[in-house]
C-alpha cells in the first residue's frame, strides 16, 4: 500500500540521486556481490524508465579492490586502502556497465573530491557534465576519488557526497540504501520494543541523538554520517529516504511510494543554487562568533552580520571566502561570504560601523556578510 505522503515527494521527484553503501553491494568477505549489482541495476533501470533522470552515488571500490588482488580481508592501513581502490574502481565501474548495458544504459564515471566542491568554477562544470550526460542518456555514476582523498576511506563520507550531489543538481529525492531498515527510535538488536520511524519531520537534535542508539547496526560513525547527509539535503529543501539496499526490489517499492524505510521530510525552503553553494557546499575558510544579539539579528530578522555583533575571529581567510558563523553555544547558525580578509575582520571585531573608516583608512563594507551572501544553517 502506498503512502500519501510518499506518493507527493516521489511525484514531484524528475531528478534523483541513489547512494548505494559498500555494505549493500558486498558479501560477508568484503567482496563486491555479482548479484546484487544486478538486482541494483535492473531496479535502476526501471526508475529511469519511468521518466526519472538518475544519478548513482557508489561506494565499493575498495571491496572490488579486495577481491581483484586476491586479499583475505579488507586491510587497515591508508596506503593500503587506497591501493585498493585504485585497483578497484575499474572492477567496480566494468561491473555497473555490465549490468546495465542489457537495458542499452551507457554509464558515466566521475570522480570527485571536496576540492571540487569548494571551487564554485568547479562546482558548476560538474553540474554541466551530469546534465549534459542527462542529455545523452547516460547515468552518471560517482564516488570520491579515494587515492587521493582519505576522507572517505575514514568516515564512509560518500553518504556527505551524495547529499552535496542532490543540493548541487536542486533534485528533490535522495534515496540513502544501506543495511539497515531506516532510523530506529533505539536500537533494535538490543531493544525489541525499538520502533522503525516511518517519517521525521525534521532533523534536530532529539533526532540526531537517536545516531548513538543505532550506531552498532551500522557501525562506528555510520548512522551519524547518514542523518547529517539527510539534514544537509532537507535543510536545503529536498526529501530524502533512507532504506535497506539488501531487500529484494527496495527500489521498486521505494518509487511505488510503499512506506518501506524512513522518510525524511524537507524542512528548508528551496534554496537558490547560489546560496546552495555558499551554505551547504563549500566549506568554510574560518569560523566568526557572534553574540547573542547578532544571532537574533541573522536567524530571527533577516539582517546582515555587522562588525559590532562579533566576539571572535578564527582561522585565515580571504574577502570573497566563505566562513561558518557561530552562535554564543558554539552552534553553527549560518555561512556566508566574508566582505574582509581574517585580519582586517580581527580589527573590526565587536566595534560599530562609525569606526570602520578609522580602523581601516576606508570603509569598504559596513557589514561583515551581507545578507545577500549569507545562508542560516542552523
Amino acid at each position: 500500500m502506498s503512502d500519501p505522503a510518499r506518493q507527493e515527494v516521489v511525484a514531484r521527484s524528475p531528478t534523483v540521486v541513489v547512494k548505494v553503501g559498500t555494505n549493500v553491494l558486498a558479501d560477508a568477505t568484503g567482496r563486491l556481490d555479482r548479484g546484487r549489482i544486478q538486482s541494483l541495476a535492473d531496479q535502476l533501470a526501471r526508475v529511469r524508465a519511468g521518466g526519472r533522470q538518475v544519478v548513482l552515488v557508489t561506494s565499493g571500490a575498495i571491496g572490488a579492490g579486495v577481491g581483484k588482488l586476491g586479499l583475505k580481508k579488507r586491510p587497515a592501513d591508508l596506503p593500503q586502502l587506497q591501493a585498493c581502490a585504485a585497483v578497484g574502481q575499474t572492477a567496480l565501474m566494468q561491473l555497473y556497465q555490465e549490468s546495465l548495458a542489457p537495458h542499452g544504459i551507457q554509464t558515466a564515471q566521475i570522480l570527485l573530491t571536496a576540492g571540487d566542491f569548494d571551487s564554485r568554477g568547479r562546482y558548476l562544470n560538474v553540474r554541466n557534465t551530469i546534465r549534459t550526460l542527462f542529455e545523452y542518456g547516460a547515468l552518471p555514476v560517482i564516488n570520491e576519488n579515494d587515492t587521493v582523498s582519505v576522507a572517505e576511506i575514514k568516515f564512509g563520507d560518500n553518504d556527505h557526497l551524495a547529499a552535496m550531489v542532490t543540493n548541487l543538481l536542486r533534485a528533490p529525492l535522495l534515496v540513502l540504501l544501506t543495511n539497515v531498515n531506516g532510523l530506529y527510535s533505539d536500537d533494535p538488536g538490543t531493544n525489541p520494543d525499538a520502533r522503525l520511524l516511518a517519517t521525521v519531520p525534521a532533523i534536530d537534535k532529539s533526532v540526531t541523538e537517536l545516531a548513538a542508539a543505532t550506531q552498532s547496526a551500522l557501525g562506528t560513525g555510520g548512522m551519524r554520517s547518514k542523518l547529517r547527509a539527510a539534514r544537509l539535503a532537507t535543510a536545503a529543501g529536498e526529501a530524502v529516504i533512507m532504506a535497506n539496499g539488501s531487500q529484494d526490489g527496495i527500489l521498486d517499492r521505494v518509487f511505488a511510494a510503499e512506506p518501506v524505510g524512513t522518510l525524511f521530510l524537507p524542512h528548508g525552503d528551496d534554496v537558490p543554487a547560489w546560496k546552495r553553494w555558499v551554505g551547504f557546499t563549500a566549506r568554510p575558510k574560518g569560523t566568526l562568533r557572534i553574540d547573542a544579539g547578532a544571532r537574533r539579528a541573522l536567524v530571527e530578522q533577516g539582517k546582515s552580520l555587522l562588525p559590532v555583533g562579533v566576539t571572535a575571529v578564527e582561522g585565515e581567510f580571504g574577502k570573497g571566502d566563505v566562513v561558518s558563523i557561530h552562535d554564543p553555544d558554539g552552534a553553527e547558525v549560518a555561512r556566508g561570504l566574508s566582505n574582509y580578509s581574517s585580519a582586517d575582520a580581527a580589527k573590526l571585531r565587536g566595534k560599530p560601523t562609525d569606526q570602520i573608516a578609522t580602523l581601516l583608512g576606508s570603509v569598504p563594507y559596513h557589514e561583515l556578510v551581507h545578507r545577500d551572501n549569507l545562508v542560516v544553517v542552523g
